[in-house]
């Protein structure tokens, strides 16, 4: 396994298009929206990014709360200005949404929705032209519950995704709320529709969960970032190994114990050795974490001098202790070397955090160390932070930022970074069922250096996207990439032109690839 030094070393390799500059973001007028509402949602606020009509151009679904949630239709023209118009169907207008993912559950092509509530959690489908209505026939547990995490895979050859419900406090509870975390849920598909749920239990309060074949063996497992506010004493972070019965690993399967107030999850192989690092936003320090190896679930965090812990507000003049709730991976840049975003907020009026909170844009530099420029790139806004999306809204190959609000407008923000590095998008697809390849691996090339990268539904801070995977080259202006597609199998290598859309597509042990 390469060292940390290793993936220094063959970064500091790899040259850069143009001089190190502060990325640069403008503001973009859209309809007002904000996430609303009093204590079941001092949580939530998510926003899903995904393509819901066909034309490569991802739409947003923000999250209302007490509000109807919005769909924001992308009218932009590729390299123009960002234009989002409000078009939110009736299925759409809800109260009541705390988050929603994007994920296409039959596998017919058009990208469905599945809707976290405090209520009756929904799985619409699409319809193509962003029209959605419940499924016939495939549906989740209509129970009144308080949903704030969520995320899917596929196992096997089953026909339809297996899905986690995470369940923040059960409003039920008598003795409510402290030590009063809800059990959560999985579903596993029988016979072409959801059965009764399992539990999985205990529940420690999640605010975000994540399906990740963490150590590349094959098999998705379940991680699970709990909130520490509810669950106080006796919980911890979890990770389910989805095993016939699913089972929580604990000491003697190498996973350490470990207590946060888990708000959002992000997977992304930052060091160069293959296997995703781990980062978790909670209240005070934000956590990036490094397996020790591929055998087993040894989660080790990473030091403070790489500048990810984010702990406190770096403007606005509060110094209290930063909340974070949303993170994202994602090249600003396109250098080549990947960046955090991390939305900030304060929970509403806790006396012990900072108000004045802004978000965080985590620069990695050239020896793999972060370094704030979330003002310089004017997305530093003071606002309750909440779910978030980096996205390239304007197809014109730079990573583009939405943040959800709580009681203030949300936030869209177009990157116009001069004199950028090269990119890729890349857009797999396969045949049914799964057919957006979720819990594929894909591998860049460039030179002697391999990105990898893997496709998953869920994470975030309850929301999530599923559009084309973004790749920063810097100055390379091509390569080569190869899938592993979820059953294991390995496409061979194949020769790209930089600064496109590639669409992907599995034919066989072959790639066919359109450029767009």
């Amino acid at each position: 396994m390469f060292s940390r030094l290793t993936a220094v070393v063959l970064l500091l390799l790899i040259p850069l298009r143009g001089a190190a500059q502060a990325p640069v973001f403008q503001p973009i007028s859209i309809p007002e929206h904000s996430y609303q509402g009093g204590w079941e949602h001092f949580v939530g606020g998510g926003v899903a990014s995904f393509d819901c009509n066909g034309d490569a151009m991802p739409e947003l679904y923000a999250a209302g709360g007490s509000a109807n949630a919005v769909l924001l239709i992308n009218k932009s023209k590729r390299g123009g200005p960002i234009l989002l118009v409000a078009d939110t169907p009736e299925a759409l207008a809800i109260t009541g949404v705390t988050g929603a993912y994007p994920l296409d559950i039959d596998s017919d092509g058009a990208l469905d929705l599945v809707i976290l509530r405090v209520g009756p959690n929904l799985l619409l489908k699409g319809d193509g032209a962003c029209g959605f209505s419940p499924f016939d026939g495939i549906e989740v547990g209509h129970h009144d519950r308080w949903t704030t995490a969520f995320s899917a895979t596929w196992e096997g050859a089953a026909s339809l995704p297996t899905l986690a419900f995470g369940n923040y406090v059960d409003r039920n509870a008598p003795n409510g709320p402290f030590e009063a975390c809800d059990d959560n849920e999985l579903y596993r598909p029988v016979a072409g529709g959801y059965p009764e749920a399992l539990p999985f239990t205990p529940g420690y309060c999640p605010l975000s969960m994540l399906f990740s074949d963490w150590g590349r063996h094959g098999r998705a497992d379940l991680r699970v970032s709990n909130d520490r506010h509810y669950y106080i004493r006796d919980g911890q972070e979890q990770m389910w190994a989805m095993e016939a019965r699913p089972r929580l690993f604990g000491p003697e399967d190498g996973w350490r114990a470990y207590q946060i107030w888990g708000m959002g999850i992000a997977s992304r192989d930052i060091s160069g050795d293959g296997l995703p690092e781990v980062y978790l936003t909670s209240m005070a320090d934000q956590k990036m974490q490094s397996l020790s190896s591929a055998d087993t679930p040894d989660f080790q965090d990473a030091t403070y001098a790489m500048g990810i812990t984010a702990q406190r507000p770096y403007t606005g003049g509060d110094g209290r202790p930063s909340t974070g709730w949303h993170v994202s991976f994602g090249d600003v840049q396109n250098d080549g070397r990947d960046d955090i975003f991390v939305a900030k907020g304060n929970v509403d009026q806790m006396p012990g955090s900072a108000m004045e909170d802004p978000n965080n844009l985590l620069i990695q530099g050239a020896d793999g160390v972060f370094e704030e420029f979330g003002a310089a790139a004017g997305v530093a806004s003071l606002a309750r932070g909440r779910g978030a999306a980096l996205v390239d809204l304007n197809l014109d190959g730079r990573l583009d930022l939405a943040v959800v609000n709580r009681r203030a407008p949300m936030e869209v923000y177009q990157n116009v970074t001069p004199n950028t590095g090269h990119w890729i998008s890349v857009d797999l697809s396969q045949p049914a069922p799964n057919v957006n390849a979720i819990g594929a691996w894909i591998e860049v090339k460039l030179g002697a250096r391999i990105i990898v990268r893997e496709l998953t539904v869920g994470g975030g801070h309850a929301g999530g996207t599923l559009v084309p995977q973004h790749f920063g080259l810097g100055a390379h202006n091509g390569g080569a990439l190869r899938v592993i597609w979820p059953d294991g199998t390995s496409s061979g290598w194949h020769d790209f032109s930089a600064d496109a859309l590639l669409r992907v597509t599995r034919a066989g042990d072959a790639l066919e690839i359109e450029s767009y």
